[in-house]
């Protein structure tokens, strides 16, 4: 007896700390495929400002995948409190096809509900063996490209879609013309990944492809941790503005308490130790201070946005549905 009274004092003084340890209260995040590392590293910001202002500890769980996959995820009920997405369409499906967030969920952060962007750049190997400066040379007879399918990635469909505005400028709008440069730029790619991790993993660990296409910050990233001196990043001067829209899901977020956490989540990702932290995951951000202080750090690129092309709305439909341009290009 004496025993099993000592256990049990044990026990119930191991649960007393796990308890004193508990957090008080948890935030959960959907994001995109490959923002583990940049958020492994926003959350102790982010708590550490919250505990200060509110005198709370909270923990911030994530779930990560293509942005499209995941916001299906949350309408098929993944209770997530924010959304920090890499395409606007995957947001408004929230609200289109579930009413968990508002019709102008954009106006509830500044510059569109999106703190921080990036463009989409190139991967290539020691040298530059292919001579590889801007778009058109990637139709090269001996070029072959690597980057996530746009049926099923996000970072795909701005691919495709800064290959459209380049042809699309290039050829003074000339729509046979920019098909033609399209659908070579398309027979170029060795192999197509369903999102953004598996297209590195082609490119680097299976050695497959002469260029990765991916986020101007994706590709900077991996020459960081592959290897500085055996790749090198080709931003170029012309792209895409690709937005990185975030948004509370409302109707989750009020049922689980977390209407003014997630609020500020999001809110604080405009702070400027935010914005200084997101820099050093290779984005682009807004804050006046910061990005005068890193202007060495990201090259001059002329922007255009899918705004010029009719938005997303019209782009999906027209390019990326059933039958779509897409599916007309790559038809054999």
């Amino acid at each position: 007896m004496k025993l099993s009274l000592k256990w049990l004092g044990a026990a119930t003084l191991a649960l007393a700390a796990s308890v004193s340890h508990a957090e008080d209260r948890t935030l959960l995040n959907s994001s995109y495929d490959i923002a583990r590392e940049l958020f492994a590293a926003y959350n102790p910001l982010f708590a550490k400002h919250w505990q200060e202002e509110h005198n709370e500890t909270v923990e911030i769980k994530q779930s990560h995948g293509g942005s499209s996959k995941q916001a299906q995820a949350i309408l098929q009920g993944l209770r997530a409190d924010v959304v920090t997405y890499n395409q606007v369409t995957d947001v408004d499906m929230l609200h289109n096809k579930g009413n968990l967030i508002p019709a102008d969920w954009q106006k509830a952060f500044p510059n569109n509900s999106s703190p921080y962007y990036s463009t989409t750049a190139f991967l290539v190997r020691k040298g530059n063996p292919k001579g590889i400066k801007n778009w058109d040379d990637l139709v090269k007879s001996d070029v072959k490209m690597v980057f996530p399918n746009p049926k099923t990635s996000g970072n795909g469909r701005y691919t495709y879609l800064a290959a459209w505005g380049f042809a699309d400028k290039t050829y003074g709008h000339d729509d046979a013309k920019t098909r033609e440069f399209v659908k070579s730029f398309l027979s170029h790619v060795a192999v197509f990944d369903t999102g953004g991790r598996g297209a590195t993993t082609t490119f680097i660990e299976r050695g497959i492809g002469d260029v990765l296409i991916s986020f101007e910050s994706e590709v900077n990233n991996i020459r960081k941790q592959y290897g500085e001196s055996d790749y090198e990043v080709i931003v170029p001067p012309q792209s895409i503005l690709a937005e990185f829209p975030v948004a509370v899901v409302d109707k989750y977020a009020e049922k689980n308490g977390n209407a003014e956490l997630a609020k500020e989540y999001l809110n604080y990702l405009y702070s400027e130790p935010a914005q200084r932290l997101l820099t050093t995951f290779n984005y682009r951000v807004h804050n006046p201070k910061v990005v005068e202080e890193t202007a060495a750090q990201f090259p001059k690129v002329e922007l255009f946005d899918v705004a010029e092309y009719g938005g997303w709305d019209k782009l999906n439909k027209e390019h990326f549905a059933s039958g779509g341009i897409l599916d007309q290009l790559q038809a054999r």
